[in-house]
């Protein structure tokens, strides 16, 4: 088994604050990566989003900043900006998430700096981008779940609602750790770095484009709680006791057996109404209500086993509570300023290559030595 890690060797500095860029560098660091958090003499502010964590720490900083070092540079300085000279000087990845053109102002343009580093790879991070109408207007991820539409095609049909985590900032900072990678996979073959440039609503606009498709294709998508817009049956039906059960029947093939198996009326398979998954859509509440007779026939240990039977995907709609127990759930455990905090493991598994998980940095924690 090797104890080295794929990104051992490698300095990242990280000018950085809230959950997207954080999420990116803290995968970084997960990969073996030395990670310098370069924060202001207050702190990130994500340090103070709750308190829930141990010891009264927030959970956002304790799950973004593992393996990580603190230097708490204070860039209004002559001395801060001396000393951020000296971070990215030894950098091979640079990631900010400040304003659009905060860090030009301070004399730190990234451009320019590309340019003294050829090898540097710039990541940065913004709300709507350095051009544009709103380039300049603040950004979080709720607002862009706002702006991009998403909140219209989220919830049920009396209300928009919020995506139940911070998916922007989450899906933010999966992009530009995918872009980092393969700048460095590129850096390996033409010994150039990056700047790369990633904005939160780009990153919803492209993860919204089927919904889109269908508003410009005369359908406009709808609000429907726990079922999918395109697609029958596929939502949440009640069993006998009133248990919650959540299906999806992804083709015909599928319906087929459903109906044939699970609702022992293989007819239904061949009526117009619902032979086709088009068709189920467009009569879902036919297609929900003969689904439902059944389920409400049933009580739950019998609907699990006609589901298994007939090869149906199914789940549980369970709750954070459910989630702590779950007999799935991973779990990794980090030294924190408070204490050991365990908390879901990252969902890659790389077979024999045992990963180390570093510890949570307080405010004011050296940023010398190496993993």
């Amino acid at each position: 088994m090797s104890s080295r890690l794929p990104l051992d060797g490698l300095t990242v500095v990280a000018i950085e604050q809230a959950v997207a860029a954080p999420f990116c560098s803290s995968r970084l660091a997960d990969a073996g990566a030395r990670v310098i958090k370069v924060e202001r003499p207050e702190g990130d502010f994500a340090r103070g989003y709750d308190d829930v964590a141990p010891g009264g720490q927030s959970s956002y900083f304790v799950w973004l900043n593992r393996g990580k070092e603190s230097a708490v540079v204070d860039l209004a300085t002559d001395a801060g900006k001396k000393e951020l000279r000296a971070l990215v000087a030894q950098a091979d990845v640079l990631i900010q998430n400040l304003k659009p053109g905060a860090l030009e102002r301070l004399g730190f343009g990234v451009e320019d700096l590309c340019r003294e580093y050829p090898r540097l790879i710039a990541c940065s991070i913004s709300g709507y981008g350095e051009t544009g109408p709103l380039a300049s207007r603040k950004a979080y991820d709720l607002l862009i779940q706002a702006e991009s539409g998403l909140s219209s095609i989220t919830g049920g049909p009396e209300a928009a609602a919020r995506v139940g985590i911070s998916i922007v900032d989450i899906a933010t900072g999966a992009t530009a750790h995918a872009a980092i990678l393969e700048a460095l996979i590129a850096r390996g073959i033409t010994g150039q770095g990056a700047d790369i440039r990633v904005s939160m609503f780009d990153v919803m606009a492209d993860w919204l484009a089927v919904p889109l498709l269908h508003q410009e294709g005369g359908r406009a998508p709808k609000r429907v709680g726990l079922a999918h817009p395109s697609i029958a049956p596929y939502g949440v039906f009640m069993t006998r006791q009133a248990k919650p059960i959540l299906i999806s029947i992804q083709s015909d093939r599928e319906w087929l057996k459903f109906c044939t198996v699970f609702l022992r009326e293989p007819g239904a398979a061949k009526d117009p109404r619902f032979s086709t998954n088009v068709a189920r859509a467009r009569n879902r509440a036919e297609t929900d209500a003969l689904v439902a007779g059944v389920f409400a026939e049933l009580n739950e240990d019998e609907a699990v086993a006609r589901l298994t039977e007939a090869d149906v995907a199914f789940a549980s709609v369970n709750d954070m509570a459910a989630l702590s127990t779950h007999p799935h759930l991973r779990r990794i455990s980090v030294e924190t300023p408070a204490g050991p905090v365990a908390f879901p493991a990252p969902a890659a598994i790389v077979r024999g290559q045992e990963r180390r998980y570093g510890p949570v940095p307080a405010l004011r924690a050296p940023t010398g030595g190496s993993r």
